[in-house]
């Protein structure tokens, strides 16, 4: 047989073996399921170890503009997945296929769509579903890199950052099949997990220092695009508002949980740090392809990116999430609490002596 024929009968095998491929994915003969999103920090109900092969995972986004009050008397047009800011946390395994239906009520003012960081092709779904409103679209898209990773609103030119500033993005955990190993590749499980969305707002001012309001979101634009430019934010938030995790609203935890913080920044770079606790592992970048690192004081979310970071509580009380440019977190609001349950453990802290001015009752709040 001459190299020619060869070649030929080679094309044609990979040829074959391609439409082999091509044929075992018959998406229409895989299991579907519809995933129930539910509003930050909440995370959607999820098995860690994929049960089973890839499945249909069908999820429903609506795009919704509303003002919302991010402060006490500070309001702002907020353009949402879902009502809410960020948008909801969608959880799904490697090789599943994302089937989104996205719906613009006719109410809205603004065309919407959606670019998954996860996906390939087409500026990660941006390009296929744009809706106008009173319009839906359907996209599906199969989740092929393990990892977290941010969605946003990118409807093109200025309309990307005014939609993002606005509160437009989100998060997706795509984990892979045999569920997260730790740093020695054993298996690791989480007893919780939490999504928390940080947002920088550029929120205009009149000549006295009011924040201004507008009766609809693009009358706003231009000056927020304005404010936006000098790249200083009015407010960083951790899910919509300052405070919007404290209080009545602050995370819950046992001493003993192995606790999972999924954290998304859509625009611009993030340091969190856990007052009191530490990373015991973090997926750098989001990737659960690569081994994690371990034992960090603080981790780093780049711009546009979601990471993973674990750690399991070893000592009850209040701590504090932050962000640890700590001008954001305490001045501009990039902070949120968490409150453990258990026994305290003397051997990892004890108070020896306390001055005349220790309120011992005060000090379990702070």
């Amino acid at each position: 047989m001459n190299k020619a024929v060869q070649a030929v009968l080679g094309m044609g095998l990979l040829c074959f073996g391609a439409s082999q491929a091509l044929a075992a994915t018959d998406i229409s003969k895989l299991p579907r399921v519809t995933q129930e999103l539910v509003a930050p920090p909440a995370v959607p109900k999820h098995d860690q170890v994929a049960k089973g092969g890839p499945k249909v995972v069908q999820i429903k986004m609506e795009t919704i503009e509303k003002q919302v009050e991010v402060a006490p008397g500070v309001k702002m047009w907020a353009m949402t997945f879902n009502g809410s800011v960020p948008g909801p946390l969608i959880v799904v395994h490697e090789g599943d296929y994302v089937e989104l239906t996205l719906s613009n009520p006719k109410e809205s003012t603004l065309a919407h769509n959606v670019d998954f960081h996860a996906a390939t092709g087409a500026l990660g779904g941006a390009g296929l579903t744009l809706v106008q409103p009173g319009e839906e679209v359907v996209l599906r898209w199969k989740a092929v890199k393990p990892g977290v990773f941010v969605y946003h609103c990118a409807p093109g030119g200025t309309m990307i950052p005014f939609h993002v500033l606005s509160g437009m993005n989100g998060a997706i955990m795509v984990l892979p099949r045999d569920g997260l190993k730790d740093a020695e590749g054993q298996p690791y499980t989480y007893d919780k997990a939490f999504y928390i969305g940080e947002q920088d707002l550029y929120l205009p001012q009149d000549d006295k220092g009011n924040f201004k309001e507008y009766p609809m979101p693009a009358a706003g634009m231009a000056d927020m695009l304005d404010v936006a430019k000098g790249l200083i934010p009015s407010h960083v938030v951790f899910n919509g508002a300052v405070g919007a995790i404290t209080g009545d609203n602050a995370l819950s935890a046992n001493v003993g949980d192995k606790v999972l913080f999924i954290h998304s920044q859509a625009n611009r770079p993030s340091y969190p740090h856990l007052i009191g606790g530490h990373a015991d592992l973090y997926w750098v970048g989001g990737s659960f392809s690569d081994v994690p690192l371990t034992s960090q004081e603080t981790w780093f979310v780049p711009a546009g990116g979601a990471v993973a970071a674990a750690y399991e509580f070893k000592q009850p009380g209040l701590y504090v999430y932050l962000s640890h440019n700590l001008i954001e977190a305490v001045l501009l609001g990039a902070a949120l609490h968490m409150n453990v349950e258990g026994e305290w453990d003397n051997d990892l802290m004890e108070q020896l002596s306390a001055p005349d001015s220790f309120d011992a009752e005060a000090a379990k709040d702070h």
